[in-house]
């Protein structure tokens, strides 16, 4: 049975209501729900924010609902509001993605302010804003570099990714899969990198991945998805303290919560 998200008075950040999602199989020719009366919802929490990661076997729709949340899909029905407004132009939120998404003829300082001018704002408060975003993501002294790999590695061109979105939207931060590139050593120092930045107050981040450990890592709470069609099944607490450390990797604690998700997500696989 799909959870259901019961609004408290705590402000609402995210919500998705009713939603469906039904694509047309030319091959089969018939339509296929993969979304079926879905709801959200993702209040905020006073001094925190939240950290909330998506678990789901491929196709369920986890990356479809994080389009939905930056204005890059509309469902086939269904309402998505942010802040408890219907999301428009004004209240857009941007997206962080497995691929790099930097424009490599333009700068680490232009590609962070990208937003901003596109926003009408002055060069002087758009690059201001923006180094102070390069270095709350650990890029201070590479603004002037070309966002192009080699010259940046594959960790530095999510942390461009990373800046531009939080200086768009300083309230939420949207990542769908966004180390999935990345060698273990880089993923492991990104990963210390967001739950760093995740403490700031009034931040929300939803985080998609296949990675559990991850998952466990990272997350404040951890959403299941079921599929045919995508529903949200189960919401577990990440009990754990808000500041992370590797040794919490290592404990039982941590290990039985990564074999106890294994568990459910097979379940979710063979109902």
């Amino acid at each position: 049975m799909a959870v259901e998200f019961k609004n408290t008075e705590l402000p609402d950040i995210i919500e998705l209501k009713g939603i469906n999602q039904v694509y047309y199989d030319k091959r089969k020719h018939k339509e296929i729900t993969v979304i079926d009366n879905l709801d959200l919802l993702i209040e905020d929490k006073p001094n925190q924010g939240q950290f909330i990661v998506i678990l789901g076997h491929s196709g369920c729709g986890k990356s479809t609902l994080l389009r939905y949340v930056a204005g890059l899909q509309e469902p086939t029905k269904g309402t998505t509001l942010i802040h408890g407004k219907p999301r428009t132009k004004e209240n857009q939120v941007s997206m962080v993605f497995q691929q790099y998404s930097s424009l490599p003829w333009l700068s680490v300082l232009d590609n962070v302010a990208l937003g901003l001018k596109f926003s009408g704002v002055s060069k002087a408060e758009r690059n201001k804003k923006a180094l102070e975003m390069i270095e709350l993501v650990g890029l201070k002294g590479q603004e002037n570099k070309n966002a192009l790999y080699p010259h940046l590695s594959g960790g530095q061109l999510q942390r461009v990714a990373i800046a531009r979105s939080l200086l768009a939207n300083p309230q939420i931060l949207l990542m769908d899969e966004p180390f999935g590139a990345l060698d273990i050593h880089t993923r492991l120092s990104m990963q210390d990198l967001l739950t760093d930045i995740w403490m700031k107050p009034q931040l929300t981040v939803v985080f998609v991945t296949h990675d559990i450990p991850e998952a466990v890592y990272l997350g404040d709470e951890i959403w299941l998805m079921s599929s045919n069609p995508g529903r949200i099944m189960e919401r577990i607490h990440v009990d754990f303290p808000l500041e992370r450390t590797k040794e919490m990797k290592r404990s039982k604690k941590f290990t039985d919560m990564v074999y106890d998700i294994e568990d459910k997500m097979m379940q979710l696989k063979n109902n």
